[in-house]
């Protein structure tokens, strides 16, 4: 037997609109594709990114699209004795195969191989293998055709079909529902609609007799953290005998066994004595284990598969929680519990088939340099590139996965169940060997939906079959099929049936996961009241924000800064937004929070990220005051929607679609620091008497608290210092606490204080500015300062002494002020000079170092912060 040849089918490609003649065939610009992609490229279309460019290219998602290319028919080896070497019956005899392999057709696809359709497929998600052996041409190259069929109408001709299903979701239009592709290609309330299709993944031939169809390894740690079992299993397709599994670490063979296939099984068991643990970013290292398959037959080496694990041992605790309701609900990683700080993730891109793996890696990289140990793979986008979770793997970003299901109420036909059911399989063996991925969910606020709509549907009514039945079908998929699947083949591995989900209704914020959209959506509370917003886990929530003025000059404006629309509410400024009521709810919280201006748009775009960063940082903030230590998880994670955009857009995301970070990422990546400490002020009104406006005491008290995420306790000094905000005169400087001892993974609180004023002249409190410092052996380790809300009451100074001067080596940036300033934002136009943070507060007497790579002395800087003259 010969051993596996794999073929790639990647050249000579060309498309054309289904309906048109074969004159009109044009080559592809790159292959894996996506129709748009090449009509770009081709100059057919505009690039729809640009201004309002989207309007004019949606005829392309109501076309069908042809895709076809010519190859060779590979050399099969025959048997000893036979010497035809050709495809056709001797192959067959021979004992090999050729077989077609689609990683990805986008979405109804029709194969046509030498003028036989051999292949119709329906679901994006599902890659495809069709036997083409007795297909293939002797003589001369064989002819490859996919049809892509339009998404939208076949959508539309389903949800004709079942008129009786209660058809609604949120997002795009109700065409969606029953089409099993990437939701937001219809359009989102941050992504414009753009229905793409065609081959999307690669294409490529195998030949072989035998192959290694799968390889998973189960991993159980044991509770010591001093042995692991590693359970290697095979499946194997075709007639060979036996397979060898290694293990190695680094490029050092730690075993090796060979075993016999039966039932088209092989497996074995490593013990692994004192493992090297993979651990999230910040709790330890992450080595990778590689674990080998080599099919055997007699000493010959017919098919060899690997892949990279982690030996790692992963819990989500949910228990009774100390003096509240409800329960727990955290990860726990080689029996450490972690405060899950970080973002949703969403397609980083309208086209994906253009994101390169070094794109991939520089996303995960800024989750991961911006303190975060956390994403979440969100519900209406795709199972992601391997290149996505390899870089996970590699950091120590742990991975929240969602099933690709959101906002709808989905059918539950039986053909949908089976393609849904073949869906689940199929990504989580691709996926399962993957240690960063610790928790799968089985959709993104259907239940929500579900809810909001007040649909029939008994959440007590544990019987499958009446599921079917009623105004929620697809709960058969999150609560049978799902589970079932997650239960067969990744038995270690938390599953939800949703996010949010946990109690009833879904939003319990006692029990499981919450979004929190009660600031900006719901009923827009303010962003100050956070930690009365709290869940057990925030798996959502978030603020928008502008981005880049270099992204909205060169992608949201077709003439750039000569563009007439260049002003903060023109039509194609707003066009970038897809948020519903976007222009009322950023008024409601800017005009409650800040003396804004429209004009020039570059401070407009200021305010927004302004309010962003105060916003995320407050939450992040106050939710990791409830992380109190054991049998006190009262939150244990934040996920801010979100860190990635799919096209240039006001959302809200914290890094725009080019990578460019906007200041609430700093915000972020400083309330996510190992030690971090807290303040928030409150207002206690106390009445002398039963009746009266006038004889009420006032006290305006600042909680100071610290946060350590560490694994080691920290005894640290606590210094408050505090300044008029108008004079810039220190009013106050005190050690409120000495020697404090910050236990280990978890928030202590320090001091209730009244807010240092020099006099108890009634409203001195707020032209207070106060600071706080956790100083450890002399140097400070933790730094917050406090202002006095809402923003725009405040009567800031213009600095006249504002400096920002580079360190001696020119690593750093020093910054300093002679009066409190607010929200100091650097800004450069060179894209190689990028900071480690951004948008930072200065009082009198410090010097605040940044962080700065690519800059020289030429480098021209800029500065912008809250109060400036413009």
């Amino acid at each position: 037997m010969a051993p596996r040849s794999v073929t790639s089918i990647h050249d000579k490609w060309h498309f054309k609109q289904a309906d048109l003649p074969d004159s009109a065939y044009l080559p592809v610009s790159r292959f894996p594709t996506q129709v748009h992609l090449d009509l770009i490229h081709h100059k057919i279309i505009p690039d729809p990114f640009i201004g309002k460019n989207e309007l004019d290219v949606q005829w392309v998602g109501e076309r069908a699209w042809t895709y076809k290319t010519t190859f060779a028919t590979p050399a099969l080896k025959p048997k000893e004795g036979n010497g035809d070497s050709s495809c056709g019956g001797a192959a067959v005899a021979a004992g090999s195969k050729v077989v077609l392999v689609f990683e990805g057709l986008d979405t109804f696809a029709a194969v046509v191989v030498n003028g036989k359709t051999v292949l119709r497929s329906d679901n994006m998600f599902v890659p495809e293998r069709v036997d083409v052996t007795d297909v293939l041409r002797r003589d001369r190259d064989n002819e490859l055709a996919v049809t892509f069929d339009v998404a939208y109408s076949r959508g539309w001709e389903i949800v004709d079909k079942y008129p009786q299903h209660r058809w609604g979701c949120w997002n795009g239009d109700v065409s969606r529902l029953p089409v099993r592709k990437a939701q937001y290609h219809w359009g989102w309330d941050w992504g414009p609609t753009l229905l793409t299709c065609g081959p999307w993944r690669p294409v490529y031939l195998e030949v072989y007799s035998s192959r290694v169809a799968d390889l998973y390894a189960q991993v159980d740690v044991q509770e010591s953290l001093k042995s692991a079992n590693v359970v290697a299993t095979a499946s194997v397709e075709g007639t060979a005998a036996k397979v060898r599994f290694d293990i190695s670490i680094d490029g050092k063979k730690v075993a090796s066994e060979t075993t016999d296939v039966k039932n088209r099984l092989a497996s074995t068991t490593f013990y692994v004595q004192n493992p090297e643990l993979w651990y999230p970013i910040r709790y330890g290292k992450q080595p990778l284990y590689t674990i080998e398959a080599t099919l055997l037959d007699g000493h010959d080496e017919l098919d060899i598969v690997s892949k990279r694990i982690g030996l790692r041992k992963v819990e989500l605790i949910q228990r009774p929680v100390k003096d509240k309701a409800g329960l727990s609900f955290f990860f726990q990683v080689n029996n450490v519990p972690i405060f899950c700080g970080g973002s949703n993730w969403i397609p980083a891109d309208s086209f994906v088939t253009r994101l390169s793996r070094q794109r991939y890696h520089d996303w995960v990289r800024l989750v991961a340099e911006g303190n975060q140990c956390m994403i979440r793979v969100w519900g209406g986008g795709i199972y992601e590139e391997a290149a996505f979770y390899d870089a996970c793997d590699e950091m120590g970003i742990l991975v929240w996965h969602d099933f690709m299901f959101a906002c709808g109420n989905y059918p539950a036909h039986p053909e949908f169940l089976a393609s849904v059911e073949r869906e689940a399989r199929e990504n989580v063996k691709r996926l399962r060997h993957h240690p960063s991925i610790v928790v799968w969910a089985g959709n993104n606020e259907d239940y929500q939906y579900v809810e909001s709509e007040r649909l029939n549907y008994n959440p007590d009514d544990m019987n499958p079959n009446n599921w079917l039945k009623s105004e929620f079908p697809a709960r058969y998929i999150y609560e049978k099929i799902l589970p079932d699947v997650c239960k067969e083949l990744i038995p270690g591995t938390a599953y939800r049936p949703g996010s949010p989900w946990g109690g009833k209704p879904s939003s319990d914020p006692t029990v499981g996961d919450i979004h929190q959209w009660n600031v900006w959506h719901g009923t827009q509370e303010k962003w100050q009241n956070f930690d009365l917003l709290v869940g057990r886990f925030v798996s959502e929530f978030g603020m928008e924000a502008f981005p880049s003025i270099r992204t909205i000059d060169e992608k949201f404006l077709p003439k750039g800064k000569q563009d007439p629309e260049r002003y903060a509410q023109s039509s194609t400024v707003d066009f970038h937004n897809k948020a519903a009521g976007h222009e009322r709810r950023i008024a409601l919280y800017l005009a409650e929070n800040f003396r804004y201006s429209l004009d020039p748009i570059e401070q407009f775009v200021y305010y927004t990220q302004i309010m962003q960063s105060e916003c995320l940082a407050t939450a992040y903030r106050l939710w990791r005051r409830q992380w109190q230590g054991p049998e006190k998880e009262y939150c244990s994670g934040a996920l801010v929607w979100q860190i990635d955009d799919c096209w240039p857009v006001t959302s809200w995301s914290i890094c725009d679609h080019y990578l460019r970070p906007k200041p609430a990422y700093y915000a972020v990546k400083r309330e996510l620091a190992s030690l971090t400490i807290g303040m928030k002020r409150h207002e206690i009104l106390h009445a002398k008497r039963e009746h009266t406006r006038v004889d009420v005491e006032r006290r305006v008290l600042l909680d100071v608290w610290a946060s350590n995420l560490g694994l080691a306790d920290r005894q640290v000094d606590c210094v408050v210092k505090a300044w008029d905000v108008e004079s810039g005169k220190e009013t106050y400087a005190k050690t409120i606490a000495s020697s404090k001892v910050l236990p280990a993974n978890r928030s202590t609180e320090i001091v209730s204080m009244d807010v240092p004023v020099p006099t108890r002249d009634a409203g001195l409190e707020a032209r207070t500015v106060v600071a706080a410092y956790l100083v450890q052996d002399g140097q400070q380790v933790a730094r917050l300062v406090n202002w006095p809300e809402p923003f725009k009451y405040l009567h800031l100074q213009q600095p006249k002494h504002l400096r920002i001067e580079p360190s001696k080596d020119g690593a750093k940036l020093l910054i300093s002020a002679e009066v409190p300033v607010k929200g100091l934002a650097l800004e450069c136009d060179d894209e190689k000079v990028v900071f480690d943070d951004n948008m930072v507060d200065l009082v009198p007497g410090e010097r605040v170092s940044i962080g700065v790579k690519g800059a020289s002395e030429e480098t021209a800087i800029r500065s912008r912060y809250l109060g400036m003259s413009t």
